[in-house]
């Protein structure tokens, strides 16, 4: 049987950062930003990561570059991995 808790679960607030993060790959998501070329992607950053720095004013010129490389990893197409000695 399961133990019941006697204290209620304590619950984070979270970080400005965080909040701008999860935002960022939100809208990667529903502006079909990973299928957009290369050219599309780097304006969509830049336009995305101005309104991102407007919306959450009190991140940092550094945190603003953080979520940026975030989210440029996130369009990045998954590498696969070949064993060593199988041919493609």
């Amino acid at each position: 049987m399961a133990k019941k808790r006697s204290e209620p679960r304590k619950t984070q607030t979270p970080t400005t950062f965080e909040q701008a993060r999860d935002e960022l790959f939100s809208h990667i998501l529903r502006c079909g930003v990973l299928e957009a070329s290369p050219e599309h992607q780097k304006e969509w950053f830049d336009d995305t990561m101005l309104y991102l720095g407007d919306r959450f004013a009190d991140l940092s010129e550094d945190e603003i570059t953080q979520l940026r490389v975030l989210g440029e990893r996130y369009c990045q197409p998954v590498a696969r991995h070949v064993p060593v000695g199988a041919s493609a």
